[in-house]
């Protein structure tokens, strides 16, 4: 059989790391072939290799049964091979025509023919059902949307072979299942694509081929329709993994946070967050679901003191903390997890070992009288690395030398350890691999059982589905309806975080 593309025992080598050790990947013509592993596997590093971003240390690569050397993406681009790549490469004030001619535009007398292009952009889209418009603004268009204009991008300029990776990231259930039909066209009109994931259930839904890497080892190749969800976890972390989580019963105990009334206005002075209330009782996880960019993120930093509050008032435990700063909050016994690890939970070019300290280094036993005592610091910091697991070489390492996981279960460790009334849990799994994530709910999991509060807030509708015992849906910022997950479908949900309310819903603001 001739393959599509064919890469044999590919080597990619970083200083001090091998991401790709000897790996080879089959495509059939005509297939979606999942490339599937954890966070830092090696499965965008070898994708990279297959679009000339790198060049393997050994190794070749075949399309359509030729041998071909890759030097550079236009050289892909010109073999048929396009990348839709996770973080979009697109122009906010360009029109959507404009982004995907860049680089490629048709010309008239010597002058960009957009009305030529526009027509080519609006056949293209019609053929695969992407219900673009052509003259659209990108920064007036979905995230959604967004990915399909990087999709037209690369159709515009003749790719027969699609690498999507990670496409779902960013996208609400809704434009999942759109994104799936739309892979299923292409493939269906003679297109191939490699789909780079670490989601289990897509690659159940679209996938006919999967090849797992684990620790940049190929682990094997399987036919996703004879492969159970949990067989490819297990190839992919190298042990047994548990989808379902064990709740205890559900006993909540007396209001720990309470919101009331509260408006936080955004960095254009808009209101993000518009009269919201809500509160998290003890022992209890409250999810907050919706789709990214309703006012979740405000709504964190009014809590945690990073942002101030224009109105309304933030309880802790009956006491107000709604102008405090962020170390008084941290004191009154709120933890959190940042969604954003890089910016607001770690110090990147601190230590693993200082991190571990960052909210408790002024007092004892880290310090006195302004003098801190390293010997305790790195006592503290073992213990946590040893407890929570996380895979670092030392405790003096660089946190930025961490993997994804292991900078998230550093974060962890460090907020749980404090012993905290209130868990603020943002995005806690963003990213990470099913090994990672197991671990996490498990200890989320555990902070209720020991009677403490947990907010989580996560645009992964299986996590806040699986893990909370009320589900707060935030839309525009206020909160529409509170709901319990036994009780509402994974749709029903998707319809109120695009601000429907259900048949007979009621507003729930409490």
């Amino acid at each position: 059989m001739t393959y599509v593309i064919e890469m044999r025992n590919i080597r990619k080598e970083f200083p001090g790391i091998v991401a790709n050790d000897d790996i080879t990947l089959q495509v059939q013509p005509g297939e979606i072939h999942a490339l599937l592993g954890e966070n830092g596997a090696g499965k965008s590093t070898l994708m990279n290799v297959l679009f000339g971003l790198y060049q393997p240390e050994q190794g070749e690569i075949y399309v359509k049964g030729q041998k071909v050397k890759i030097t550079s993406p236009n050289i892909a681009g010109d073999l048929g091979i396009g990348m839709v790549h996770q973080h979009f490469m697109l122009i906010d004030t360009f029109t959507v025509t404009e982004n995907i001619i860049l680089g490629s535009e048709p010309t008239k007398a010597g002058k960009i023919d957009i009305k030529v292009a526009e027509e080519q952009v609006r056949k293209l889209s019609n053929q695969y059902g992407l219900n673009v418009d052509p003259h659209a603004k990108v920064r007036d268009i979905s995230v959604g949307m967004q990915q399909r204009v990087e999709i037209l991008k690369t159709l515009y300029r003749g790719a027969e072979i699609l690498i999507f990776d990670e496409p779902t990231a960013v996208l609400t259930p809704h434009e999942i299942r759109e994104l799936m039909k739309i892979m299923k066209l292409l493939v269906s009109e003679g297109k191939s694509i490699i789909l780079i994931t670490h989601k289990l259930k897509e690659i159940k839904e679209v996938a006919d081929k999967c090849t797992v890497i684990r620790r940049g080892k190929g682990i094997g190749t399987v036919d996703v329709a004879d492969a159970e969800p949990s067989q490819l976890a297990s190839m992919m972390v190298g042990r047994d993994i548990k989808f379902q989580v064990n709740q205890e019963p559900y006993h909540p105990g007396a209001n720990v946070l309470e919101i009331k009334d509260l408006t936080v206005l955004d960095s254009r002075k808009v209101a993000a967050v518009n009269s919201l209330s809500l509160t998290v009782k003890s022992g209890e996880i409250l999810g907050v679901a919706g789709v990214d960019g309703n006012g979740q993120s405000e709504l964190i930093e009014a809590i945690t003191g990073l942002r101030k509050a224009a109105s309304g008032q933030i309880l802790l435990n009956g006491k107000e903390i709604t102008q405090h700063r962020p170390r008084k909050i941290t004191e009154a016994g709120i933890a959190h997890i940042p969604e954003d690890r890089h910016k607001h939970g770690l110090v990147l070019d601190f230590s693993i070992g200082h991190n571990m300290v960052l909210e408790t280094y002024y007092q004892r036993p880290y310090s006195k009288a302004g003098i801190l005592h390293f010997d305790k610091i790195r006592k503290q910091a073992e213990k946590l690395i040893k407890e929570f697991d996380v895979r670092t070489p030392s405790v003096d390492t660089p946190a930025r030398a961490l993997s994804g996981g292991n900078q998230q279960k550093a974060i962890i460790a460090r907020e749980i350890d404090r012993d905290p009334d209130l868990l603020i849990a943002a995005q806690p799994t963003r990213g990470l691999d099913v090994g990672a994530i197991e671990f996490i709910h498990r200890r989320l999991l555990e902070q209720r059982k020991n009677g403490k509060a947990v907010l989580l807030i996560s645009l992964e509708l299986d996590e806040i589905l699986n893990l909370s015992d009320r589900i707060a849906v935030i839309y525009e910022g206020k909160i529409i309806d509170i709901v319990e997950p036994s009780k509402v479908t994974e749709d029903e949900l998707g319809l109120l975080m695009a601000g429907h309310h259900l048949k007979g819903a009621h507003e729930n603001e409490h």
